[in-house]
């Protein structure tokens, strides 16, 4: 599947997935390269709006943004244990991920404007 039939618009609000596709890209530029760290940092941002990403939905976008091409993954021997590996990601193409965010960045657009029009036409 190509990353453009996976970002096909339902012209309604984002989906889970792209949502959290866009903060692990995000994250990974940051240099946070770790699974388990990347979980723990949404649950955190999160929290305060009731919403709590699972481990699984984690780690289908993770796997989504590796079968595009937009990143890649090694393992490292984590620091201060002599035989203990982690998996870390890495963006692998720049310019690919530049082009996704774009797509998300456009329907997050339309869909905050689309829950302004709702909270005007119902709560004004």
């Amino acid at each position: 599947m190509s990353m453009n039939r996976k970002r096909e618009s339902t012209g309604f609000l984002i989906k889970q997935r792209a949502f959290l596709k866009l903060y692990i890209l995000t994250s990974i530029e940051k240099e946070r390269w770790y699974g388990m760290q990347l979980l723990e940092e949404l649950k955190t941002a999160f929290k305060p709006f009731g919403y709590e990403p699972q481990h699984s939905e984690i780690y289908r976008a993770l796997h989504d943004l590796l079968e595009d091409g937009i990143l890649t993954r090694h393992k490292i021997v984590e620091e201060g244990a002599k035989y203990k590996e982690v998996v870390v990601y890495s963006i692998k193409d720049k310019e690919t991920a530049k082009a996704y965010k774009k797509l998300v960045k456009a329907d997050l657009d339309r869909g905050e404007q689309l829950l302004r029009k709702a909270l005007q036409d119902n709560f004004s």
